[in-house]
């Protein structure tokens, strides 16, 4: 029977004590600050704040590049020898990570794409979803896993509202940034992907810890998640009391594990510092 590796990229946030349970192979993408290219996961998250807070300028963020995907995969033929590749790639409607990893595999057998069509925490709840589902199920033949997961992919449901509007706004990643608008600076917007896009669906007024509240309710409301796994997503900077007030509402809701994930210097380039988000998995 030959071994099946999950991969994706540093974009999912996944945490390193799944990663590293599950075996999950996680490519960097890449953080540019100041003229230097980092790659993610190298670059603690402060220094990014650190340096917008001298310069009041916002480092950018590039793909994972087809010459590092190219390494990337030939690293995990060579350390697993003969193994099916199954790689859950950051959405493409975002990135043009997942279409240098389409240029890549046509070099390889045996290696499996899937755009997830989303970001962070919702990218990592389907890569935890195939982790677990490989675990139940080891001889599960590669083309059933990849149908069960590309059918659960329309299914993953992330909503984030971002610490800092300044960020995301320089950060150009959200469809209808000019929704949000200037006078509206003191608006805190909830942010969602549909069809794998960054998109503002929603605008929320007062204090993070009231908008949390609001978030969650609004999430529940929308989405039948299943109650088995819901995942929270922060950026450093985050009140720890709103942290507990969220681990409270999860345990009234029925939700029988909660993880938390810190976004990394990717993800918090956008975010800013103090964002808040949920994602789960619908029934």
């Amino acid at each position: 029977m030959r071994k099946i590796i999950l991969s994706t990229e540093s974009g999912a946030d996944l945490p390193e004590d799944l990663a590293t349970k599950y075996n999950v192979q996680v490519v960097p993408m890449h953080v540019v600050m100041d003229g230097q290219d980092y790659l993610d996961g190298s670059l603690l998250v402060e220094d990014i704040y650190d340096y917008y807070d001298r310069t009041k300028k916002i480092p950018f963020t590039t793909s994972t590049n087809p010459h590092e995907y190219h390494d990337f995969f030939t690293r995990i033929r060579t350390e697993f020898p003969n193994c099916i590749i199954v790689h859950i790639g950051y959405t493409s409607k975002a990135s043009s990570s997942f279409q240098n990893a389409l240029i890549t595999a046509e070099e390889f057998d045996d290696l499996f794409l899937i755009d997830a069509l989303n970001v962070t925490g919702g990218l990592a709840a389907i890569v935890m979803y195939a982790a677990t589902l490989l675990e139940d199920e080891p001889a599960i033949e590669p083309e059933r896993l990849v149908d069960k997961i590309e059918s659960i992919v329309p299914k993953s449901r992330l909503a984030f509202v971002p610490g800092s509007l300044e960020f995301l706004r320089a950060g150009g990643r959200v469809s209808n940034v000019a929704y949000l608008g200037g006078a509206l600076l003191k608006i805190k917007p909830l942010i969602e992907l549909i069809d794998g896009k960054l998109v503002s669906t929603k605008k929320y007024r007062g204090k993070m810890s009231g908008v949390t509240e609001k978030l969650m309710q609004d999430y529940l409301n929308q989405y039948d998640i299943d109650r088995e796994q819901l995942y929270f997503i922060y950026s450093i900077g985050l009140d720890e009391s709103i942290k507990l007030r969220m681990d409270e509402t999860a345990k009234e809701n029925g939700f029988n594990n909660v993880k938390w994930i810190q976004a990394g210097a990717m993800i918090s380039t956008h975010a800013g510092p103090g964002g808040i988000g949920i994602a789960g998995i619908e029934v």
